[in-house]
């Protein structure tokens, strides 16, 4: 019995690699969905996704690997904070290690994705794929099923491992084509376009960013704080800042789930303050080199300012 096609795919969960997998599976190919787990997503869809298609899911965390390309990107930032190109370029090399170390029956042939020729104006233009499967070490190994047509031909379509000709030629921006397909196998439930990534989220790009600025070296646990509360920076009085001062950095809870949170997140060196006998919110200090009285003055203001109740008892709201 002749060994069965078998392959790997970078699957978000998203319409579109929902979709790749659909045609590979209609060429009794055997698809096992590859994600990835960072400090900016996570797998739930993926997994949600992987269930309703009844294919095996890989979920590699590589949290730490991705911020140092989130950090300083060889090919820069789209609009937001988010390193697409260098993104994607870290994930296919981890698939085609993956790909590599595949064995027997479970041996991959090839890689497959969702991208779509020009959907995207950063990662998805022509030059842009051509050079994600040539640093990624895939050429003629990375089997792109929405845009095949368009496209050199793979080495499995060369072998006859798959038929080209079932593939399809979609391009551009418009996802009228894709949501048609998804009616048509009756596909009801998929997110939107990059719904899952923060980094291309403008608010939460803009807060990365400054904490960047400030705390080069910051770290996964400065990245989960990002995603809850107020934040504020605190610097000395002018006359008191030396060259090389960092700002501490104060995170107000917005409410009683988030505060549970970030005190959670507390780390040592850290400052928690909670109110005590009033309503209000969890507000956490931190400083990478030394916390000054400022932030302390900061954070009493903060924590006033976000409690209605005491400022109703000191006269402050009438």
């Amino acid at each position: 019995m002749p060994k069965r096609i078998n392959a790997l795919i970078l699957f978000s969960g998203g319409l579109d690699s929902i979709l790749s997998v659909k045609l590979l599976q209609k060429q009794r190919i055997k698809v096992t969905g590859l994600v990835f787990v960072s400090y900016f997503f996570n797998s739930q869809l993926a997994t949600k996704a992987a269930k309703k298609l009844k294919i095996k899911l890989k979920i590699v965390n590589f949290s730490e690997e991705h911020f140092k390309i989130v950090k300083k990107p060889e090919y820069g930032y789209g609009k937001a904070m988010n390193p697409c190109i260098d993104c994607h370029l870290l994930m296919l090399k981890k698939a085609k290690k993956i790909m590599e170390d595949s064995v027997r029956d479970e041996k991959f042939d090839f890689i497959a994705t969702g991208e779509v020729l020009g959907e995207r104006p950063m990662s998805q233009n022509r030059q842009a794929l051509e050079l994600i499967e040539r640093e990624s070490g895939l050429k003629g190994y990375l089997l792109r099923p929405l845009s095949a047509k368009l496209l050199e031909p793979t080495v499995a379509e060369k072998k006859g491992l798959v038929n080209r000709d079932k593939f399809l030629d979609i391009s551009g921006r418009s996802r009228k084509r894709q949501m048609a397909l998804a009616k048509k196998w009756k596909i009801k439930e998929y997110p939107t376009p990059a719904g899952g990534c923060l980094l291309t989220d403008p608010q939460f790009g803009q807060r990365l960013k400054e904490l960047l600025e400030k705390w080069p070296k910051a770290q996964g646990n400065d990245v989960e704080l990002l995603k809850l509360g107020r934040h504020f920076w605190a610097t000395p009085a002018p006359e008191k800042t030396q060259r090389g001062v960092e700002s501490n950095k104060i995170i107000v809870g917005r409410n009683k789930e988030e505060n549970k949170k970030i005190k959670k997140l507390a780390q040592k060196g850290d400052l928690v303050i909670e109110p005590r006998d009033f309503p209000g919110p969890t507000v956490l200090i931190r400083s990478k080199n030394k916390l000054f009285k400022e932030s302390l003055a900061k954070a009493k203001e903060l924590m006033i300012k976000h409690s209605p109740k005491l400022r109703r008892k000191l006269g402050i709201d009438k």
